[in-house]
């Protein structure tokens, strides 16, 4: 059984209480809010992950998500009936670590939470792999990053990233002589099969992560494109 604690923030009465049973006959912990600001008032250390809807009464889901990234990096699925390219970029932006549109399928939905909550809680193949290698820290010039848990220090201070920034951080810092495709990138960090609007994931997270590490987030230094070729640390 599962024992993940999730909070959904979605304002119809009929989606939310169906994903609750669903998430309940899975073995999760769950508790739903109707609104953003009620979602934000039941959030707690305990969260495990959140699924939100962006288009809520009040504080938009995506308030909500820059809300909840000041201070948590646990996983955020968007669930929203809106499909376009800029407002899947808009919630990865955000802070948003995955993204399905409604109508969707259950199977898809329980698949990805436990996708989610594998990577942020139980199984990193990255950082298992450094640590099998007896590393504890991986650095690179002024970067210093915890091979077992997302905690990443440039120039001495300390950075605060989402899972899924500190994941690629991570694959990209200890292999710097490598440029990674987004295929390779994406399959690593996602541990999932790599999809047609994959690439466009990967670009949106490594823009976010940009802005949080680079002096110029314009002309990066640290996280370089190889153009044709996929990323690289500098």
């Amino acid at each position: 059984m599962n024992t993940a604690n999730i909070l959904i923030i979605e304002d119809d009465e009929s989606i939310r209480e169906s994903v609750k049973i669903l998430l309940e006959s899975e073995g999760f912990s769950v508790t739903d809010a109707s609104s953003g600001e009620q979602g934000l008032s039941l959030l707690s250390n305990d969260t495990d992950l959140v699924i939100l809807d962006n288009m809520l009464p009040g504080m938009s889901g995506y308030k909500v998500c820059e809300e909840i990234r000041k201070t948590s990096v646990l996983p955020i699925l968007f669930l929203t009936a809106r499909s376009t390219e800029s407002d899947k970029v808009l919630g990865f932006a955000r802070g948003g670590d995955d993204y399905l549109v409604k109508p969707f399928s259950y199977v898809e939905l329980t698949a990805r939470i436990k996708a989610l909550l594998r990577r942020h809680h139980e199984y990193n193949p990255l950082s298992a792999a450094i640590s099998n290698n007896s590393k504890e820290w991986v650095e690179h010039k002024n970067i210093r990053i915890s091979a077992t848990k997302n905690e990443v220090y440039i120039d001495g201070k300390e950075i605060t990233l989402t899972e899924t920034e500190y994941q690629i951080l991570l694959l990209l810092a200890d292999s710097p002589d490598k440029t990674f495709s987004a295929q390779e990138i994406y399959e690593t960090v996602w541990d999932e099969i790599y999809r047609a609007d994959s690439a466009n994931t990967v670009m949106v997270h490594i823009r976010k992560l940009r802005t949080k590490i680079e002096q110029n987030p314009q002309e990066p230094q640290i996280i370089l494109t190889v153009w044709g070729k996929g990323y690289k640390i500098g």
